[in-house]
């Protein structure tokens, strides 16, 4: 797991082929013209989601995971406390992961919480499990998925 700003994007560049892509579409796009929905960056190795929804409760927060994308998660409105546990921490899934939408949800509870500010951005690796959207106001927000093969 990764906390930074966009500022210092061009840092982790060599973790992934297609970062600089992804940090290039976060810094020269004007993400709050977007209309919330699933954009198409790179076909489906760089997708794009713009969401803006009421934030939840921590009490409400499921840990989730991923195993074909990783997720580079940048705030643009609110503050999104986003809950993480590595996934080796992880031992009471909700059910069974499902390959077609690429998640598996977890009622073990955050190791750690991180309030993530407007600029600021999360990446969540295959072996984080993370519990997004939590806070006390609406959050915007757009999520990078990075397909793990590149």
């Amino acid at each position: 797991m990764i906390f930074d700003t966009l500022a210092n994007a061009d840092r982790y560049a060599a973790l992934h082929p297609l970062f600089p892509r992804a940090f290039a579409f976060l810094r020269d796009t004007d993400l709050m013209a977007l209309a919330p929905g699933r954009y198409p960056v790179e076909g489906e190795r760089l997708i794009a989601i713009v969401e803006n929804v009421a934030a939840r409760k921590r009490s409400d927060a499921k840990l989730e995971c991923h195993r074909k994308y990783i997720d580079i998660q940048m705030v643009l409105e609110g503050i999104d406390e986003m809950g993480w546990k590595p996934l080796t921490d992880c031992h009471d899934p909700v059910a069974d992961y499902s390959a077609e939408k690429d998640i598996r949800f977890f009622r073990d509870e955050p190791a750690s919480w991180i309030a993530t500010p407007p600029g600021a951005f999360c990446i969540f690796f295959p072996e984080d499990a993370h519990a997004p959207l939590v806070g006390s106001d609406t959050i915007r927000k757009v999520i990078l998925k990075i397909a793990v093969a590149g």
